[in-house]
């Protein structure tokens, strides 16, 4: 599939992104629907995963999936790199975080809508040129914006911007895919910097997508 790698990194990377700010781990469960008519819903979850599990410390975070393709995603703050692995290579691709090809044209927040694992979560909906995106999200899971103001790729700034937390749960909705990720577990915990390193003698090369 020739749109594979470009298509599942517009999912992961919005699986893809508090006061005192949150360190530690999420844990989501996504669900996935295609509408791409040679790409089945199952193809998809067992290409990117079912299962994700999210850590982050101030200005990086670390994204680990269950995927048979896409298996995880590191965003580098001092490189403003993104970097993913996936399972047909060993290079790391990485994306220049000031790139975004997407844009958001307006932004709706919505108070007091769903509760996620105890906590009462605001809504944010974001329309954007690639289409609709919800975030659903508790400022007790907060994140310094300001630490992310260059990581605009996948309207990650964007979005922090507007609600300075971790969601708890997305939805979203475009051409080519829906998919919902839910929070199943919140694992506040100190995190060593070296989690957050590229392997030794990592190769890593520009993503052509």
């Amino acid at each position: 599939m020739k749109y594979s790698f470009a298509f599942l990194l517009t999912i992961f990377s919005v699986l893809t992104t508090f006061g005192q700010t949150f360190e530690g781990e999420i844990v989501y469960q996504n669900t996935y629907k295609s509408h791409i008519p040679n790409l089945s819903d199952q193809q998809l979850t067992d290409m990117i995963g079912s299962k994700q599990e999210y850590f982050i410390k101030k200005e990086n975070y670390k994204s680990v999936t269950n995927g048979n393709y896409a298996q995880w995603q590191l965003y580098v703050n001092a490189d403003n790199k993104l970097y993913t692995k996936v399972s047909n290579t060993d290079t790391l691709l990485w994306n220049d975080g000031n790139e975004n090809n997407d844009e958001v044209l307006s932004f709706t927040i919505n108070k007091n809508v769903i509760n996620i694992l105890g906590y009462n979560c605001d809504e944010l909906i974001l329309t954007c040129k690639s289409g609709i995106q919800k975030y659903y999200f508790n400022s007790k899971l907060s994140v310094d914006s300001k630490l992310y103001k260059n990581h605009k790729y996948g309207n990650w700034y964007e979005y922090l911007s507007k609600t300075n937390a971790l969601a708890l749960k997305i939805v979203m909705d475009n051409a080519q895919f829906s998919f919902e990720s839910v929070a199943t577990e919140i694992k506040p915990m100190a995190m060593g910097d070296e989690f957050f390193q590229l392997p030794a003698g990592a190769i890593t090369a520009k993503s052509p997508f």
